[in-house]
């Protein structure tokens, strides 16, 4: 069983900028309508839709609300990504910390309010 996660979206140019430019996530398949992600190792993949497009049945024509959703990415470095972010301008949502059960994580927000938490687990 594989999972791709999707948000239903307007912002699709802004959504694809956002994850090839800050992230290096890259295009698996994308049309006027759809955009499908994948992480730089390839192992995970997320897709964005246009809401009401014509091709998809009512259920995935509502857009997100911007509202209660995260995406959690484990990262080797999260020290370096941090850097790399901040000199890039990326708003920072929450900083570099260290957590009591010893992840280390910082989390920034995409362009449709999806809180991204970047982080690497404790061994």
């Amino acid at each position: 069983m594989k999972l791709n996660a999707g948000v239903v979206t307007e912002k699709l140019a802004e959504t694809k900028k956002f994850y090839t430019e800050v992230l290096n996530f890259g295009v698996t398949f994308e049309n006027e309508f759809y955009l499908l992600l994948h992480t730089p190792n390839k192992t995970a993949e997320i897709s964005f839709l246009l809401p009401n497009h014509p091709s998809q049945q009512s259920l995935f024509h509502a857009p997100f609300n911007g509202h209660g959703m995260y995406l959690t990415i484990e990262v080797d470095d999260v020290d370096a990504l941090y850097q790399n972010l901040k000199k890039k301008g990326v708003n920072i949502k929450i900083d570099l910390r260290n957590e009591p059960w010893g992840d280390r994580h910082f989390a920034i927000q995409d362009p449709n309010g999806i809180g991204i938490d970047l982080v690497k687990y404790a061994p």
